[in-house]
């Protein structure tokens, strides 16, 4: 799988994603020419510039004879559609003008038609948000990963007048992700980054394991003293061997559920994907036993998973952080034994019979569950002498 992680340090705008994906290697004439069949008679180019000490791209749109009008999300879906780009590209674009459109609708309380896309309606934000989608199409991304996004401070001017940094668009979409402020008082996250971040990015947190392929430095409009102002794309193969990957823990302390409750809810989560999940004895406030509920999750289950927590048991609120898990490489061989075929799983210089393959044989048979187990181990030891 190819992933590609977006360093927000310095936050994240429409054309700094744009420059850098065209750094890390997306062709950038191939891109104005998707971008340019999109009919705006805007005009585009990217060059290197540098941004306190580091070497970047800066995407440029040209759209001063381009007319500056409000658009509603179904004029830009259209203009989306029109053009001759990638499936996945349009699909990806479509989804990010709609978490725009859905973050504008609820700020303003108008139903998402109505909404008049203002700023991000103009031509250049049309082309970095369809210039990022078909960059990462022209990657070969099938994942996006995002680092805790800079928001920056202060204040900012908009359509709707003075603001305080982030502007409601921005707060709206970046809803449950981690984000922090850093460095001088102006915008450093647009609506429009925002809303690649929230549409695209399966998460939100530290990098994934993966093998780096190229890295790309996308420029923002201002130099700063303090830090450069970039956006950096790191693009890499997904890796799963002996490397550490990310997942949400999912905990809850619960004190007033009925244990073949809890059993139940552990069930529940384990055939929902969820990674792991353990109930451990707890002693709470006043004195009272209680049960810790753990969940280890892939982070794009976490919020299902969290969910069910909620629905099967009394829980008021859940814990949720991310965490490295440490996976060493694994393989499945297959032994028979007297009683049946068994699954052994193999990691390294440890082994062990899958715990179902020998229950099913114990009880079809009658066999004891010790005694199916012996059998494997043996059967497997034999195969590697």
């Amino acid at each position: 799988m190819k992933i590609c992680y977006f360093d927000a340090f310095s936050g994240i705008s429409g054309d700094m994603t744009v420059g850098a994906l065209i750094d890390a290697g997306a062709p950038p004439e191939v891109l104005f020419d998707a971008l340019r069949s999109l009919g705006t008679g805007a005009r585009f180019w990217s060059g290197k510039t540098m941004r306190a000490g580091i070497a970047c791209t800066k995407f440029l749109v040209d759209a001063e004879e381009c007319p500056k009008k409000h658009r509603h999300l179904h004029h830009i879906t259209d203009l989306i559609e029109q053009g001759p780009i990638s499936e996945r590209a349009k699909k990806n674009a479509r989804a990010v003008f709609e978490r725009l459109g859905e973050a504008e609708a609820a700020i303003h309380g108008v139903p998402i038609e109505r909404v008049h896309f203002h700023e991000v309606g103009a031509v250049d934000s049309i082309a970095d948000i369809v210039g990022a989608c078909v960059a990462l199409d022209l990657l070969g991304i099938d994942e996006v990963h995002a680092s805790a996004i800079n928001v920056g401070s202060g204040t900012v001017k908009t359509a709707h007048g003075m603001l305080p940094v982030p502007a409601p668009a921005t707060a709206a979409l970046l809803q449950g992700k981690p984000v922090y402020s850093r460095g001088p008082e102006m915008e450093l996250t647009t609506p429009t980054g925002a809303a690649i971040i929230a549409a695209l990015a399966v998460n939100v947190g530290k990098m994934p394991a993966m093998r780096i392929a190229s890295v790309g430095y996308g420029g923002g409009d201002r130099d700063f003293n303090d830090h450069s102002n970039v956006l950096r794309a790191t693009i890499g193969e997904s890796s799963s061997a002996l490397e550490s990957t990310l997942v949400s823990v999912i905990e809850a302390n619960i004190d007033d559920s009925n244990p073949q409750v809890l059993g139940y809810a552990l069930e529940k989560v384990m055939a929902a994907g969820a990674l792991d999940a353990s109930l451990s004895p707890l002693q709470m406030k006043k004195n009272r036993p209680g049960s810790l509920l753990r969940i280890i999750a892939k982070p794009e289950d976490q919020e299902r998973l969290a969910s069910i927590v909620f629905a099967e048991t009394s829980t008021l609120g859940l814990r949720i952080h991310t965490a490295e898990r440490r996976v060493e490489e694994r393989n499945i061989v297959e032994v028979e034994t007297q009683f049946g075929k068994v699954r052994i799983k193999v990691s390294g210089n440890g082994f062990a019979p899958e715990y179902e393959d020998c229950r099913a044989i114990a009880e079809s048979t009658g066999t004891p569950l010790p005694q199916v187990i012996a059998a494997a181990n043996e059967a497997y030891v034999k195969t590697r002498k």
